[in-house]
């Protein structure tokens, strides 16, 4: 077995496994090595041995400079872009708004408070978007329907109750969901990203962000966001925009 080989076994072992730090041939930048874990873990097999390969191969191809660079940049170039598409509706600006500060601190480091103004709405929409609504709906509707029947009304009325609690429940769990993350997330998001810390950005829980804005782009879009036929997995287009940021290997 080739250098090569065995290293890119033992990197894809790492990524599967979410070992707490990268195999020490793989220069990776600061604050990427959780975001890599959490991409693999979200990938369809195949496709994740394969992306695995590719970037073990890019990250080999030299030491790459310090601070959260590529954390920025990914975030610019891939994430937020493929959310815009995914939310035509966002009339607030919201989104373009963070993504130009992603753009500016791939350079340089940007305040804290803009951050801070910065981060909520995307927050709040993309943990919003990521909340299980189909399930929190199906055990919501299903409970009080079961509820209705004991207490002696007919099917119809039980399964008209059942849909009215379910919707009240739902929305109201799903925006309390989407608060209480984007709360405990987003001040030391904001902290991190103003100081270029790789340390306090890994104590902001990168991975669990990852999941949140894969299950955001896995909910249905409108017609127009996909051509016809099925959608791509979700995971798919992060992982690859952050493989081809890590190609670079250096901040821009």
């Amino acid at each position: 077995m080739s250098t090569d080989t065995a290293g890119a076994g033992a990197f894809r072992t790492a990524l599967a496994t979410a070992a707490p730090t990268p195999p020490a041939d793989a220069s990776v930048p600061d604050g990427v090595w959780p975001l890599l874990t959490a991409l693999y873990e979200e990938l369809p097999g195949s496709a994740a041995d394969g992306w695995a390969r590719a970037v073990h191969g890019a990250l080999r191809a030299g030491p790459p400079a310090a601070g959260l660079w590529a954390v920025h940049a990914w975030q610019a170039g891939t994430v937020l872009p493929l959310l815009a598409a995914a939310w035509p509706d966002d009339g607030s600006g919201a989104v373009a708004a963070l993504t130009s500060l992603h753009r500016a601190a791939i350079r340089a480091p940007v305040a804290c408070d803009s951050w801070r103004a910065a981060l909520p709405p995307v927050l709040l929409r993309v943990y919003g978007a990521a909340y299980d609504h189909r399930s929190a709906y199906a055990e919501a509707h299903a409970n009080a329907r079961s509820y209705a029947l004991a207490h002696g009304h007919t099917p119809a009325e039980a399964d008209a109750y059942g849909h009215r609690y379910a919707e009240l429940s739902t929305d109201a769990n799903a925006a309390a969901f989407a608060e209480a993350h984007a709360r405990a997330v987003g001040d030391a998001l904001a902290r991190a990203y103003a100081g270029d810390r790789a340390g306090a950005y890994a104590a902001t829980y990168p991975a669990a962000q990852v999941r949140a804005v894969v299950r955001a782009l896995g909910r249905p879009a409108p017609p127009s966001v996909h051509a016809a036929g099925a959608a791509p997995h979700p995971a798919l287009a992060p992982a690859y925009g952050l493989a081809d940021v890590l190609r670079s290997g250096r901040r821009p």
